[in-house]
């Protein structure tokens, strides 16, 4: 098969192109580097091997010799290897290096290319690297070059001489050195410069300054630095964003976690995703809740309780005029509208999006009596099932799905480590999680999706600082835009 050398951007996972989600998608084993952005590595198959490479000052790290040799022997597999690289593979990366070893191994290979953040992290921060009428060019340069060279190949002073906008990276820990050295080019003291500390990401952080107080600013690895008269241009957007900096866990199953952390991350923070359950068939494999739907002209109301059960239900519904006659019950908007989709418009759905308010709304039985189907989670509350008895129904329940518990993985216990703020969007999610993780592992800020999941939190021992007053995702995320949270 081949090897795949894939720029994954700066840090921001949106930036990955097309094709490299393509090909992360469909590897069977993933070898990435600090720079790339973790969150990517969920595009990846549940069991695809994922090998990390990353190199870190102080830390035991396999040289690039050992690297390039890994790849050359995972390319002779014959299975799909993903090299997943910060940036761009080309662009300060050793990606040359890499490919070289796969060539005279004989080794297939494609290059991917990446967004570089010698261009997206001063984007990110508001500076344009070119201006009509002020930088008309700009330079790309190492501050970091390998020091068994034994020499410089930096001319800091032709860098200087050609003007435009000087882009520097990996410069921080040598940028005393670098700071003299274009000062004694001839550069003036007053030149605007700034960092781009994790450009892209919700930790982004911007110093500006100037050329000559860059040293005396507290500079951290791994930041873009850029100096010349853009550097002072402040076009800020990313920062200003609502939630910018917040660092919050997700905790639904992995098929769902990914659509609330896009809007989070749309909206500034930075998601983890950590899945605490997984939907999989009934205990029975489904067989009972494939015999029900097919006989589901016999009843009078079909309830669904979740947008998981509305899905279940559409794949093991045959035909829709099987509904004819049936009234559809939907506990929430979400749920009615993945039925509404699928051309299924719910009869009924309460005004808050809980069994409670179903119950309370839904219609007592005719005097002679009437059927009900209600689709719900393997394990779950019987306020439906008691409450509609009490209406006079004749209720069936049948178990669409089944939630299990995810193994957590060792990487999560270190992101959880600097949340400030977990979501919960179910009951089950609360519980798994803490069977996981343990209690000592919880964020200080704890949002709920709802009163139910609120009142699972608090039997566990724990303060609810935010809770939807819709009780759906977006209802979630309007919580947290609005919340206070403890810092």
């Amino acid at each position: 098969m081949t090897v795949y050398l894939v720029g994954a951007g700066p840090g921001d996972p949106g930036l990955i192109t097309v094709r490299g989600a393509e090909l992360l998608q469909s590897a069977d084993i993933v070898v990435y580097d600090r720079l790339a952005g973790t969150a990517l590595l969920d595009l990846a198959d549940d069991g695809a091997e994922l090998m990390y490479v990353g190199k870190e000052s102080g830390q035991p790290s396999l040289s690039q010799t050992e690297i390039n040799l890994f790849l050359v022997r995972a390319g002779l597999t014959g299975k799909n290897v993903v090299r997943l690289k910060g940036g761009d593979p080309f662009v300060f990366a050793r990606g040359g290096e890499e490919v070289r070893a796969l060539q005279d191994a004989g080794v297939p290979f494609e290059i991917v290319p990446g967004i570089t953040s010698a261009i997206a992290a001063p984007a990110y921060a508001g500076i344009p690297v070119t201006m009509r009428y002020t930088s008309t060019s700009f330079t790309v340069v190492t501050g970091h070059e390998d020091p068994e060279k034994g020499f410089t190949s930096v001319n800091w002073e032709a860098i200087v001489h050609t003007g435009g906008t000087i882009v520097i990276l990996m410069g921080v820990r040598r940028i005393v050195s670098i700071v003299e050295q274009l000062l004694a080019a001839g550069m003036p003291a007053d030149t605007p410069a700034a960092a781009v500390h994790w450009g892209t990401r919700a930790n982004q952080r911007t110093v500006r300054s100037t050329v000559a107080q860059l040293p005396n600013e507290p500079l951290a690895a791994p930041s873009v630095i850029v100096v010349g008269g853009v550097a002072a241009v402040d076009l800020s957007w990313f920062e200003k964003r609502p939630l910018f900096g917040r660092k919050i866990v997700v905790t639904r199953s992995r098929q769902q976690t990914t659509t609330m952390a896009t809007k989070l991350r749309e909206l500034g923070a930075d998601p983890i995703e950590v899945p605490t359950v997984k939907i999989v068939d009934p205990t029975d494999g489904g067989k009972g809740f494939r015999k029900a739907i097919g006989q589901v002209a016999d009843y009078h109301w079909l309830v669904v309780t979740s947008p998981n059960g509305a899905r279940r239900v559409l794949a093991e519904l045959a035909d829709a005029r099987a509904l004819v006659g049936v009234q559809l019950a939907a506990v929430g908007p979400k749920t009615a509208s993945l039925l509404a989709d699928a051309h299924l418009v719910a009869d009924l759905v309460p005004d808050i999006y809980v069994a409670e308010s179903l119950v309370a709304k839904f219609p007592r039985a005719p005097q002679s009596g009437g059927r009900v189907l209600l689709a719900q989670a393997e394990v779950a509350r019987k306020v439906l099932l008691e409450g509609l008895q009490a209406k006079g129904w004749s209720v069936d329940v049948v178990a669409a799905y089944r939630t299990d518990p995810v193994k957590p993985h060792p990487s999560a216990i270190d992101e959880l480590a600097e949340a400030d703020t977990i979501t919960f969007t179910s009951g089950s999610t609360v519980t798994n999680f803490l069977a996981a993780y343990g209690g000592d592992a919880m964020p200080a800020n704890i949002a709920s999706i709802g009163p139910v999941t609120s009142q699972v939190i608090i039997d566990a021992g724990f303060t609810v600082n935010l809770e939807a007053t819709e009780h759906t995702l977006d209802g979630l995320v309007a919580a947290l835009l609005a919340g206070r949270f403890r810092d």
